[in-house]
């Protein structure tokens, strides 16, 4: 399912107000391959995503009483710069290949610059772009027009919501060198690393922008988390059984990255000892192919931690649809955020 309800509405105008910022923020040197590098940024952060963060953000405005202005649009097309930052340096941790169907940025640069030690050069530049992209989002927001007393509290949300990815993204490291990590710890990577970036604090930082009072502000939280958990559960699913072509990426990264998910910790839970020991040996295995992976991917569908993930997402949506449905938020934002829960639970990409 493509995220398509609220993105009609909303996305154009992010994209508009995205490629007016670039602009404006052109290499401040003439060196050819310096404007090189910003073009091929641009070019990532105008190359596709689904502009979630930014769509949650308006809507979480809009829900707080806030008007239709482009303040709201510079404010919510801050967080997709954000993103791109992240997704940058994420893919250069990973070594992955693959992002929206592209190269990664930092294969890009490799890619520019062929010869030894291009590969190094592309992920040390991958890091000094996706830096880049973080401190534009910083000064999007920062200059969007909002009244600064609430741009205050939004960026307090806003630097909340950065400390929590890095560190989620920390723990998601530290998972990779542990030993048997836990469906709860595993619940924990996903709730910092994405269910709070992903939802909680966009629908927030817009609350806080049209000046939400505490109340609202906790009702987006009760929203949020089980639907950026549903959301990255959905994404654990795609990214192993999941269809390169739909989603952009290599359909066997994260088993050979040996990504310690909610579906592979309740498959080792759950497995026999001889199916444990196959998970043990090839989850995480660079030399892993396609054959193997078919194997994993029976294995978490036999254990019944395919079945269980999917039986998570449906819970967890129905607690955020739940949430939306009590919220103090006008209709209109109400059936809007219980349509996009559906769509960021249940999409194919």
């Amino acid at each position: 399912m493509a995220l398509s309800f609220t993105r009609n509405l909303v996305g154009p105008r992010i994209d508009e107000r995205l490629i007016g910022f670039l602009d404006s923020w052109r290499a401040p040197v003439s060196d050819p391959d310096v404007v090189a590098a910003y073009e091929l940024l641009t070019d990532f952060i105008m190359g596709g995503g689904k502009r979630i963060r930014p769509q949650l953000c308006y809507w979480g405005w809009c829900g707080a009483g806030g008007a239709d202005c482009d303040e709201i649009i510079s404010a919510a097309a801050a967080l997709e710069l954000c993103h791109a930052g992240l997704l940058i340096h994420d893919d250069i941790m990973d070594g992955s290949d693959l992002r929206r169907g592209h190269a990664t940025v930092h294969r890009r640069l490799a890619a520019l610059h062929q010869g030894p030690g291009s590969d190094t050069f592309g992920q040390a530049a991958g890091i000094l772009l996706g830096t880049l992209s973080l401190a534009w989002a910083d000064a999007l927001l920062s200059s969007c027009g909002v009244e600064p007393a609430r741009l205050r509290v939004a960026h307090h949300l806003f630097d909340a919501m950065r400390s929590e990815v890095i560190s989620g993204q920390y723990l998601d490291m530290l998972a990779q060198l542990r030993a048997g990590v836990s469906v709860q710890q595993a619940l924990t990577v996903v709730r910092y690393k994405t269910a709070k970036y992903t939802v909680e604090r966009p629908l927030q930082i817009g609350g806080a922008l049209a000046g939400a009072p505490p109340e609202l502000l906790d009702a987006y939280s009760r929203v949020g988390l089980p639907l950026g958990e549903a959301f990255q559960l959905r994404d654990d699913v795609l990214g192993t059984f999941g269809s390169s072509a739909e989603t952009g990426k290599s359909a066997l990264d994260d088993l050979r990255d040996g990504k310690h998910t909610v579906l592979f910790a309740h498959a080792v839970q759950r497995a026999t000892p001889a199916q444990r020991t196959y998970l043990r040996t090839w989850h995480g295995n660079p030399e892993l192919t396609e054959e193997r992976a078919g194997e994993l991917r029976s294995i978490l569908v036999e254990t019944g931690a395919l079945a269980e993930v999917e039986g998570m997402i449906a819970e967890r949506v129905r607690e955020a649809v739940a949430a939306i449905g009590a919220a103090p938020i006008a209709a209109e934002v109400r059936e809007t955020l219980t349509v996009l829960a559906g769509e960021l639970a249940h999409r194919d990409r």
